[in-house]
Parts: C-alpha cells; structure tokens; sequence
C-alpha cells in the first residue's frame, strides 16, 4: 500500500503534514493581531483624537481653567493642594484612558462584530481555536493601551504649564510592569463587557457599569484620602470601591509617576492579575458562547 502511495505522490510533496496545529494558530494569532494593527495605522488620527479629547478637557479645566477663575481645586488649600491635586490627577488621567481605551478597542468593536451583519463570523474562521481570536481581540487592545498611555502622559503634564504644578517622578520598573498589567486587565474588562451585552444595549453598559467604575475608581482622588467618608466606624466608601477594578490602575498609575502616597504595590498587582484572571477567562467563555449560539 506504501509502495502505491509512493508511486502515486510526486517526489516533491510530503505525505506529513507541513505544519502542526500549534503553529498554525500561532500564525492566525499573529496575523488577527496584525490586521488589527493595520486597521490602526490606517485610522490612527481618530484614535489620537479619540484618546486625547478626554484627558486633555479633564487637565484643562481642573488645572488651568478652575485656578484662573479663581475656582478652588485641592480642597482649597492654595498653591500646595492645587499642586498635590494635579500630581493626584495626572496619573489618574493615564489610568482612565487605559481603560477607555481597552472598553473601545475591545468591547465596542465586539458589539459591532456581533451586530446584525455577523462580521465576527470571518473571524472565527481562521485556522486556530475560537478562544485565541477572542485573546487577540485582547491583546490588539492592551497594544492601543499602551500607546494611549504614552500618547496622554505627556499632555496631562505640560497642558497645566500655565495654571498649576504637577510633580511627577518615573519610576521604571513599575512603569514597564504596571502599565501593561493594566492594559491586560482593562482589555479583558471590555472583552467581558462586550460579550455579556448585546449590542442594542451598549448604552446601559455605558450607564451601569462604566460610569460607576469611572467616578468610583480614583481617577480625581486616592484611595488613601477616602477615610473620612465613614459610617459610625465604618469606612464605607474605602470598602466598597475595593471591588472596582479601575481604583488598582490608579494606585497604579501613582506609584509609577508620582511619589504621592498610594496603595501598597503588594497588594495592587496581584488584585489586577486576579481581575485580569476573572475577566479573560469569563469572557472567553462568554465569546465562545456568543459565537456557537
């Protein structure tokens, strides 16, 4: 049987499979991401823009609007608090925009996906299982984190030259740890917010689930600074706003560029690894769901 195989088979071709299942999903992984990318590049001045407004609005008004027109910022304290206030939300600012950013890369792009024309449907044909294009989908987006993240720091801190001092001091190894950590998480968050709604109800995402974890994350405040907000004995607030995700990418964000006081890293990095662990794995079973039904 061998010796007919052989005789029927040009010399040229291989009766083994040229590439094993691991490596061609190795290949889809690379090129969903790539093409990714590419849609990035090719709309890469919306993405600036879209990254920009926010932060840039949010440093305009609190540190040279509000000081010009004698508005009290820092809980009134003069010059020191206005000071240690946009110190407190710089780094607040990157923080909220890796998090926008992985909401609008991942869980927006899957609400258009899953839409009426089942764009997600190409996707899930490329040669590699369904959960790795669900896992590119997040890893294309902690990508785009980080270059928000790189694209806003230096605007939040020279857009106040002409109102209030921030006093930001870069500490590495954080950075380069702590910052992509955070892109992950906050990708995996869109991931499961953009499988667990369907599209016609982004709006109440929107209203229940990022506007909480905007306001309640730390982005204007620390967390450390949340003890008089108490009842009886009880510090309420400093509770509750534990089970945000978003309140460890500030402290965060923080310990990397400022030396303000911040919570103890020992406890922000295995919180995100958890949330990031929580997040991916319930949403790839969500997009698994999404895609098969």
């Amino acid at each position: 049987m061998s010796t007919v195989a052989e005789a029927v088979a040009p010399s040229h071709i291989s009766l083994t499979p040229s590439r094993t299942a691991m490596g061609s999903s190795r290949t889809a992984l690379r090129a969903l991401i790539l093409r990714d990318l590419v849609v990035l590049k090719k709309n890469f001045g919306e993405f600036v823009i879209r990254t920009l407004v926010q932060p840039f609005l949010l440093c305009f008004v609190f540190l040279y609007v509000f000081p010009k027109i004698g508005q009290g910022i820092g809980g009134g304290g003069g010059a020191a608090a206005e000071s240690g206030f946009a110190t407190v939300l710089v780094p607040g600012v990157v923080g909220i925009s890796i998090m926008f950013q992985g909401i609008q890369a991942v869980a927006m792009q899957m609400a258009q996906e899953f839409g009426f024309t089942r764009e997600i449907e190409d996707r899930v044909q490329a040669p590699c299982p369904i959960w790795l294009v669900a896992l590119s989908k997040v890893l294309s987006g902690s990508v785009q984190g980080l270059i928000s993240a790189a694209l806003v720091l230096p605007i939040a801190s020279v857009v106040h030259a002409a109102g209030v001092q921030a006093h930001l001091s870069l500490h590495w190894w954080l950075i380069v740890t702590i910052v992509p950590l955070a892109c992950i998480a906050m990708s995996s968050l869109g991931l499961l917010l953009g499988t667990s709604f369907e599209p016609r109800n982004i709006g109440l995402m929107f209203g229940f689930v990022v506007l909480p974890i905007t306001f309640l994350g730390g982005t204007y405040y620390q967390w450390t600074r949340l003890t008089p907000v108490k009842i009886g004995g009880w510090h309420w607030l400093q509770t509750v706003v534990l089970v945000n995700p978003l309140i460890y990418v500030n402290e965060g964000m923080r310990a990397a560029f400022t030396d303000a006081t911040h919570m103890h890293l020992y406890i922000v990095y295995p919180v995100l690894i958890a949330f990031c662990t929580f997040f991916l794995g319930l949403g790839l079973r969500n997009f698994r769901r999404r895609v098969l039904s």
